[in-house]
């Protein structure tokens, strides 16, 4: 069973959610890091960890990217702070390497390096933790469950089956007897294409009830659907929040699925 990890203590962290994908490009990260930002807005100290060790986007998003977080040592031990955008507490692997290095680790020590990260801040009272998880299922993930007495985990899929094939796998980790996270919801993104001249018009691009239908399967609901709009991307290049966009349709879909976690948890 899930008790016989040891656990991190992660002393004044009320409620660390993950979220997951099993592929890359279903917009995980845009999800997680505009979830975060949601959460702050609603009044709650709230810290996002970007643990794609490999490939790390979050600091691009928010636009710190070279910005060096302060390390202090204690001991023989460093204590790291996280850096403060959109009144969200990030960490990010990022911070740390140069942006055109890949890393090349082996699964351990991937997985021993989201646990110093996790450890090491200096996070203070958060009301919420999000975890933007990698896609797929490694080692990070696995240490991640095991070392965390997590609240719960988010699906992040688009619509159509090939996305979906691999968001069951993703689900299915947290379902396995010796884990046991609860999945709180799914959320579908890229859900239809809405023409800004055309705003009464959606366009299904990826299909339609992915999300829905993978939802059902693990015994969940639908938190949301997140339409596909091309200021997203951009403003996620530019390292600026979705909330800043003239697209309410998107704002909308982020505040109403914070809610519906906020009300769960």
């Amino acid at each position: 069973m899930s008790d016989v990890f040891e656990k991190l203590p992660m002393e004044g962290i009320k409620n660390i959610i993950v979220v997951a994908s099993g592929k890359g490009g279903v917009g995980k990260s845009t999800v997680a890091a505009n979830l975060a930002i949601a959460f702050a807005r609603n009044g709650l100290n709230t810290a996002l960890v970007d643990a794609d060790i490999f490939g790390p986007s979050i600091p691009k998003m928010f636009g710190i990217e070279d910005v060096k977080p302060d390390i202090s040592a204690v001991g023989d031990k460093e204590i790291f702070f996280p850096v403060k955008k959109y009144g969200v507490s990030i960490i990010s692997i990022g911070f740390y390497i140069d942006r055109k290095q890949s890393l090349i680790w082996r699964g351990p020590l991937a997985g021993k390096a989201i646990t110093q990260l996790l450890e090491d801040t200096q996070w203070g009272d958060i009301d919420y933790m999000i975890i933007d998880f990698p896609p797929g299922t490694s080692d990070i993930q696995l240490t991640t469950v095991q070392k965390l007495n997590l609240t719960g985990a988010l699906i992040v899929t688009t619509p159509q089956e090939i996305s979906l094939n691999d968001a069951r796998k993703a689900a299915s980790m947290f379902t396995t007897p010796d884990l046991k996270v609860p999945i709180l919801g799914v959320i579908e993104n890229m859900s239809w294409f809405t023409p800004e001249k055309h705003p009464d018009e959606n366009y299904y691009l990826f299909g339609k009830g992915g999300g829905l239908k993978l939802a059902k399967e693990f015994d969940t609901v639908l938190l949301g659907q997140i339409p596909f709009v091309m200021e997203v991307g951009e403003a996620a290049e530019k390292g600026l929040s979705v909330f800043s966009q003239k697209n309410k349709s998107v704002v909308t879909a982020f505040e109403q699925i914070a809610e519906q976690i906020i009300s769960k948890t």
